[in-house]
């Protein structure tokens, strides 16, 4: 039965720089490369080596603890580099592209005339099933179990978000064909939500197996976690799985195809981009192919996502597999007279100590200042504020740092992942490392339950 949640709690941080709808075709890069650390928790085995040749859709990497979940290569071509950190720690597998990508076949089929197991075959074999992640601990969706439902969120709410309608428009039978097959394989309920006000989309809003819930608020609103939380909250051994309707769209197209065709239409956004927009790229693709000729002279801070979840970059970075968005921004590394204590430049700013907190529809050139460093963790309720979910979000990270499983537990671990807590790390007066702080939670929740 579809809901109506209307979300009172939340902020909206208003950029400069928003992608005008309009999709231009980036150059083919020269390499892609897929990053293992994108996926926490997960030990993998490397199949090839440099010199190995490779088609879209070859594996590349499978999981030691399910040696059927291969993560495979996006595009065809020769891997030239298996990078690896300090200790050895595998960071990527480097892929010189041929150009014209070549693909395997993995046989196009209906998903309704196929069995569970067969989609879910097909899905581990070709490497769309990474496309699928789990909560609670946001890792890969284990194939040996099944959820108790599964979230799609139509709509992104942080800062600069590409319109999810205008991403996926005119995919609508892909995105059906991706509805279809994860319906079938589990059989349980797929919650699709749409904004109440701003989804139009008929990809979205017509689309069948699943029911549509509408939702109404400010970021984070547009995250799943808090979609869970007021839909089907997660308690302590339960598994929900969710993924991005672009990421729909990719499996839907390797049933109607049989190819696993990561083409992903990505913004570019931010006050440093000379044309924000959007363009058709391939997962995995080196950002040089947007970001030459498009960046404003300066110093400059790259970031794979959005300003509050994303990671720090450079034009010789790759997009991220589950990125959608490229922000750029100025980098900030200028000192400040007297800091805060004298009027600034206008800025985001939630507690109004400046005028620009009065003025609640203007868009701002933000930095990545921090204005201030980390100091004693004050309590101010300024959290509370912004957290639309049932929690007590202090109580929480006090919990985490001194490591009281049980606490940690009864306060809400489980519901929650950096992504929607980001926003507490933004106003946060303190400067704690609010999303630092929950990954390591995290992190300790799933090493005592293996």
């Amino acid at each position: 039965m579809s809901k109506i949640i209307k979300l009172k709690k939340g902020y909206d941080i208003k950029l400069v720089g928003e992608a005008q709808q309009q999709i231009v075709a980036a150059p083919m890069p020269k390499t892609f490369a897929i990053q293992p650390q994108e996926f926490r928790h997960t030990k993998f085995k490397v199949v090839v080596e440099v010199g190995t040749e490779v088609k879209a859709g070859s594996p590349l990497l499978f999981d030691k603890a399910h040696p059927e979940l291969q993560i495979t290569s996006p595009v065809s071509g020769e891997v030239v580099e298996v990078r690896r950190g300090e200790k050895r720690v595998l960071e990527a597998i480097v892929i010189l592209a041929d150009g014209k990508t070549e693909y395997i076949d993995f046989g196009a089929a209906n998903p309704n005339n196929l069995s569970a197991d067969e989609i879910k075959i097909k899905l581990l074999a070709s490497g769309a099933w990474a496309l699928l992640r789990q909560r609670p601990y946001n890792v890969l969706a284990n194939p040996d179990e099944l959820p108790k439902s599964i979230f799609i969120s139509g709509f992104d709410t942080a800062p600069l978000a590409p319109a999810v309608d205008f991403a996926i428009a005119g995919e609508a039978a892909a995105f059906q064909a991706g509805i279809d097959a994860i319906k079938k394989m589990t059989g349980v309920s797929i919650h699709l939500n749409l904004h109440n006000s701003k989804s139009k989309s008929e990809v979205l809003t017509q689309a069948k197996g699943v029911t549509i819930n509408k939702i109404e608020g400010l970021h984070p609103a547009g995250n799943v976690g808090v979609q869970i939380h007021h839909l089907d909250a997660i308690k302590k051994g339960d598994r929900v799985w969710h993924i991005h309707p672009c990421d729909v769209v990719i499996m839907g197209r390797l049933f109607l195809t049989g190819k696993l065709d990561m083409t992903r239409v990505v913004a570019a956004t931010g006050s440093e981009f000379e044309k924000p927009q959007y363009f058709k790229t391939t997962v995995g693709a080196q950002l040089s192919s947007v970001l030459n000729g498009n960046l404003k002279p300066g110093k400059v801070r790259i970031i794979t996502g959005n300003v509050l979840t994303g990671t720090r970059s450079s034009v010789e970075g790759f997009l991220g597999f589950y990125d959608q968005q490229i922000t750029a921004i100025p980098e900030g590394d200028d000192l400040e007279f007297l800091g805060w204590l004298v009027p600034s430049y206008p800025r985001p700013d939630i507690s109004k100590s400046f005028l620009s907190g009065w003025f609640k529809n203007r868009s701002y050139k933000a930095n990545t200042n921090m204005h201030g460093e980390e100091r004693a963790f004050v309590v101010t309720g300024q959290y509370e504020q912004v957290l639309p979910m049932d929690i007590l979000p202090t109580f929480l990270l006090k919990s985490i740092i001194y490591q009281d499983i049980e606490e940690m537990e009864e306060l809400g671990i489980y519901e929650i992942a950096e992504e929607d807590m980001a926003l507490c790390e933004f106003v946060c007066t303190s400067k704690i490392p609010v999303q630092k702080i929950i990954r390591e939670g995290l992190d300790l929740m799933y090493q005592e339950e293996q």
